[in-house]
């Protein structure tokens, strides 16, 4: 396929058809509705099946439900949204059901307003619902990675049986780009007939059941154990960027839309002969602790670039542990950092 200019969320949408998602539930919310429009179009076409249900807590329910049969399934919302939809995906972590998640971010707390926000670290990283569950988390910077992560996603929610959540803003799901979608193949998974609803496979020639309540504390403890080794293993699927680090005296960590400006601005610096380079986290979690204190042991000061007030400032913290001083500046309510004010930060830190 040529490269073709499309808005974010059309991508973002037709990414996860390339990649085999024929079904879809979700329940419209600014600023990521043109996916579900999308969907409501191209899925009928091809034998797939959108569904807009009455609610984003109907609509989670639905994708337990369908991602219960091993079948490719995807639903996207916005910041309160997503809120809604935290029971739901704590239920399908614990049952071990593979789905893909969008969050096209939007300020907050509460209803907040419609503007690009990257509030929902917490949310997301962190867990929204409850219990001792992890959802991988992806960060895109670029709509054509966009595209490719939408569609590792897909892959990485069934290699895991996990739920896998694509954490973008409301600048990635308005700006358009030219990007190249291509049909994609899914690497090693494993078979759902091994797991999948209704299957013979995980209960010794017994049909499988799909389920989070275990009344027995003992077994509930052991089935949290088994979820807390599979989280150990999703470590391995770190990824990031590492951007003129090698010599670098100050080192930005930002992530999504924010990288994109803080690397105009390492540009710029860089021009005047100011050695400052970047740690980009692809994957929000796992996050690239290792690499980030592998670089901060070489590095006078992290300055962490978000717009929120500072919530992945936590993880960057732990990860330096002391090696170098870490500070924050961002914006919050829809205000994006300009490349001028990470500039002056960076003067004023020297």
């Amino acid at each position: 396929m040529a490269r073709v200019l499309m808005k974010g969320t059309e991508a973002i949408a037709e990414a996860a058809i390339q990649a085999g998602c024929n079904y879809f539930f979700g329940y419209p919310i600014t600023p990521q509705n043109e996916i579900p429009e999308y969907m409501s179009a191209k899925l009928p076409k091809i034998g797939g099946a959108y569904v807009q249900a009455e609610s984003e807590v109907a609509a989670i329910n639905m994708v337990m439900g369908g991602g219960s049969t091993g079948t490719k399934i995807m639903t996207t919302s916005s910041s309160p949204g997503i809120s809604l939809m935290s029971e739901g995906i704590s239920y399908i972590a614990g049952c071990e059901i593979p789905a893909v998640i969008v969050n096209v971010m939007r300020g907050g707390p509460g209803l907040g307003g419609i503007l690009p926000s990257q509030a929902d670290y917490f949310q997301a990283t962190k867990g929204g619902g409850n219990g001792d569950y992890r959802l991988l988390v992806l960060a895109p910077s670029t709509l054509q990675e966009a595209v490719e992560i939408t569609q590792m996603a897909f892959d990485l929610a069934l290699k895991y049986r996990n739920p896998v959540m694509i954490l973008a803003d409301g600048f990635m799901g308005q700006m358009m780009e030219a990007v190249e979608i291509r049909e994609h193949v899914s690497g090693e998974i494993p078979p759902r007939e091994s797991w999948a609803l209704g299957c013979m496979g995980e209960r010794g020639g017994k049909r499988s059941i799909l389920k989070s309540l275990y009344l027995n504390p003992e077994d509930l403890e052991q089935h949290n154990i088994k979820l807390q080794k599979k989280y150990r293993e999703m470590e391995k699927e770190v990824r990031f960027e590492a951007y003129l680090c090698e010599d670098a005296e100050i080192l930005l960590s930002a992530f999504g839309t924010t990288a994109r400006i803080a690397r105009s601005a390492i540009n710029n610096l860089r021009n005047e002969g100011i050695k400052v380079g970047m740690l980009r986290p692809i994957t929000l979690f796992p996050f690239p602790s290792r690499k980030l204190a592998e670089l901060a042991s070489g590095t006078k000061h992290v300055l962490v670039v978000e717009m929120n007030m500072g919530q992945m400032v936590e993880d960057v913290e732990a990860a330096v542990c002391g090696k170098a001083k870490v500070s924050f500046f961002g914006h919050a309510g829809g205000i994006a950092p300009s490349v001028r004010e990470i500039e002056d930060r960076i003067r004023a830190i020297l």
